[in-house]
C-alpha cells in the first residue's frame, strides 16, 4: 500500500513572501513604526562613540531585540478576508 504526504500546509494559507506582500492593517503599521523605532534609538545608545554604563548598553540591546521582533511579526500580520 502506498503511503502519501500529507501536507500541514493549508492549500488557503499564504507563504511567507506573499503574507509580507500583502496589506498590513493600520494598528499593525503604528507597531511595526514603533518597533523600527526602539531599534533604531538602541543601535543608536549601542554605537555611541561615549562609554556608557554596562546596565545601559544591555538594556538597550534587548530593546533593540525586541523592537526587531516586533517590526517583523507587524510586518507579517494581514487582515484575514471575509468569507
Amino acid at each position: 500500500m502506498k503511503k502519501t504526504k500529507s501536507s500541514s500546509k493549508s492549500s488557503n494559507s499564504p507563504g511567507i513572501i506573499e503574507r509580507a506582500k500583502a496589506p498590513t492593517p493600520g494598528f499593525f503599521k503604528q507597531l511595526r513604526n514603533i518597533g523600527l523605532l526602539l531599534a533604531s534609538v538602541s543601535t543608536i545608545v549601542v554605537t555611541a562613540p561615549i562609554s556608557l554604563p554596562a546596565a545601559v548598553v544591555t538594556a538597550a540591546g534587548y530593546i533593540g531585540v525586541a523592537g526587531g521582533v516586533m517590526s517583523a511579526v507587524s510586518q507579517l500580520t494581514t487582515q484575514s478576508p471575509n468569507p
